[in-house]
């Protein structure tokens, strides 16, 4: 286990991350509607939750389902949670890194990067279990992207977090990040909980990696040297 708590990252481009706590207002708010609002769980669920037999075609699901078209269930999914720990324990995640990698991007490649990382974990985790009529939801593979981003952009940079049993650790991003992608390697491949998308997490983490150089802003060598000096500074 691993749990985010804290990075200390000044923001260098702007002033406010929108598009982050968009994020995080738009998952609090569908979660309050799935729970206590109508149509209900189930149906919010069957309605915009990602069923890959469905997403292929091989199974349908009664009149008036899903609620929007199958391929759109790629990213719907992303914004839906099935338990208040699985709300707050993506969106503590998205708090601490989101804000630094937005502030890389720039609101709109952010909000392109984390909508695609979402949709390409969703459909890895599809064509893992393509008959599988249990619906995937949750922001996780978008989450795991930002993750990715944070690791190639600030490696160095120590992360206040909780490890194991809640032990509390201040270790580099690539300790404490490599600890939690070797995490969900071994719970995909090994045989963990098979009702976490464990694949669309690596699928995020990877398609993540592959757009951060590309949706970055312009990288400047020595303003980066400069920023890493500052942040592995003594505090």
């Amino acid at each position: 286990m691993f749990l985010p708590l804290h990075d200390g990252v000044p923001l260098k481009n702007m002033k406010t991350p929108y598009v982050t706590r968009t994020v995080l207002i738009s998952c609090v708010v569908v979660y309050l509607v799935t729970f206590f609002g109508p149509p209900g769980p189930d149906a919010m669920v069957a309605g915009f939750g990602l069923i890959p037999s469905v997403l292929f075609g091989t199974e349908i699901l009664p009149e008036g389902f899903p609620f929007v078209s199958e391929p759109l269930t790629l990213v719907t999914n992303i914004f839906l949670h099935g338990s208040l720990l699985h709300l707050l324990g993506n969106m503590l995640f998205l708090w601490v890194f989101g804000d630094n990698v937005e502030d890389a991007m720039g609101h709109l490649r952010f909000l392109a990067f984390f909508l695609i990382c979402g949709a390409a974990a969703s459909l890895t985790h599809a064509f893992i279990d393509p008959a599988s009529h249990r619906p995937l939801i949750g922001a996780s593979g978008g989450v795991s992207g930002v993750v990715a981003a944070y690791l190639i952009l600030y490696p160095r940079v120590r992360i206040w977090g909780l490890f194991l049993k809640g032990i509390p650790l201040r270790l580099p991003a690539y300790w404490a990040i490599g600890f939690w992608f070797v995490l969900q390697f071994i719970s995909a491949f090994f045989g963990a909980d098979d009702g976490v998308g464990w694949f669309a997490h690596l699928g995020g983490f990877v398609v993540g990696a592959i757009l951060t150089p590309l949706m970055r802003h312009r990288y400047d060598p020595v303003l980066a040297r400069a920023q890493a000096q500052e942040l592995q500074a003594p505090r």
